[in-house]
């Protein structure tokens, strides 16, 4: 495991930019299975977390 420190000010542009790109990823991968399910006449499967 690393010893990394919490930030202590705000946090920097890049962590900002990570967070929303892995919560945009999430909210993609859930439509499209989504839209998957629909198309195949299936119920959308439970997301996992």
């Amino acid at each position: 495991m690393s010893s990394k420190q919490p930030p202590k000010g705000p946090q920097t542009r890049e962590d900002r930019l990570k967070a929303a790109l892995k919560a945009n990823l999430g909210r993609r991968k859930v439509q499209a299975r989504a839209k998957a399910a629909q198309q195949s006449g299936d119920k959308p499967a439970k997301e996992k977390e």
